[in-house]
């Protein structure tokens, strides 16, 4: 009854399904290994929130280079680890990073360098200001830094990947991401590779800055496409079943032109 799967039109159709379905499977676990990345990421998150701080040089490896250079990169497993740090704001060398969003306004994120007692520094980003009038792109009035040494309590970021220009703009320096390497080659001291985002600060930060909100992975979406390419490739091999099949009875009932699968 079901001898025409060997002719060569239908063996021709059953390899096209089951490499479908199997690109499907491959694609789903794709997805899935997405999921336990993003699930991983927001697990560290939330257990870095109720963490005790350490100290910064315990997490990433202090630079030993020159000016303008960088230190090595902390392991991945580092970043939202909570740190703290002491040392002294470079107000000469504030840097702006335009078209970041809070709260659905667009403005820029301020980075300062906090420059430590052996000369190296850290990037802190210390928070998010909307824009001057004038635009989204007209730079904001930034809360003079304070003089003294400041301790800076804040969560590790990894750098950006993606550099962009780096232009220097009425004083500031200004660009679109936090590239941590980009950044170092226009500072006067070797740098800490990643950047602090700022929690808490002694004496305390300024309140015009609004915190920048910590995202969490969305990593149910991730979950959400596992099962949907799992149940395409299932459909998939259903479907070559059902034609199979239906093929099978009207060749039973006496009909001469194979029908072939749907579709």
């Amino acid at each position: 009854m079901y001898r025409f799967l060997l002719t060569p039109r239908w063996l021709g159709i059953l390899a096209a399904t089951l490499a479908a379905a199997a690109v499907m499977v491959l694609l789903g676990n794709w997805q899935l290994q997405r999921y336990r990345e993003r699930a991983t990421v927001n697990d560290r998150i939330d257990a870095a929130a109720s963490r005790a701080p350490v100290p910064l040089a315990e997490v990433v490896p202090a630079p030993t280079g020159p000016a303008g250079t960088v230190g090595q990169a902390p392991p991945k497993d580092a970043a939202w680890t909570r740190v703290t740090v002491t040392g002294r704001y470079d107000e000469d060398n504030v840097i702006l990073v335009r078209g970041r969003t809070v709260a659905n306004r667009v403005g820029f994120e301020v980075v300062t360098p906090l420059v430590l007692a052996d000369g190296s520094a850290v990037l802190v980003d210390r928070g998010w200001l909307p824009p001057a009038p004038g635009g989204a792109v007209a730079q904001p009035t930034v809360p003079a830094a304070p003089a003294d040494p400041v301790t800076v309590t804040g969560r590790l970021r990894l750098s950006e990947s993606r550099a962009d220009a780096i232009t220097r703009r009425e004083g500031r320096l200004e660009t679109r991401r936090i590239a941590v390497p980009a950044l170092a080659a226009e500072l006067p001291y070797p740098l800490y590779h990643g950047y602090l985002l700022l929690d808490e600060q002694d004496p305390p930060a300024d309140p015009a800055f609004a915190a920048i909100p910590v995202r969490h992975e969305n990593d149910w979406q991730n979950a959400g496409y596992v099962v949907q390419w799992w149940l395409f490739a299932l459909m998939t091999l259903v479907g070559f079943g059902w034609a199979a099949r239906r093929e099978a009875r009207n060749r039973a009932a006496g009909r001469t032109r194979p029908s072939g699968p749907a579709g």
